[in-house]
């Protein structure tokens, strides 16, 4: 079984400019984009194409995810 740390590295910080930037340079379906906010907060606002998931699930869930693909987390 992989662990969730083992997934999630190498890990680079982008801020809000570098995240959009990579959005807006990546073609859609090239990476993955990652909500990891609870449910109402994903239903009040979100990024269009994300993929909810919210943290205490992920450990779980890491199979939903492209492990060839980069992960962008918010």
């Amino acid at each position: 079984m992989m662990r969730w740390k083992q997934f999630l590295t190498p890990v680079k910080n982008m801020d809000t400019e570098e995240a959009k930037a990579y959005i807006d340079k990546n073609k859609e379906g090239t990476f993955t984009l990652l909500d990891v906010r609870q449910p109402k907060e994903y239903e009040k606002a979100r990024i269009p194409g994300a993929k909810l998931v919210p943290l205490p699930e992920l450990t779980d869930r890491l199979g939903e995810l492209d492990p060839e693909k980069p992960v962008i987390a918010y």
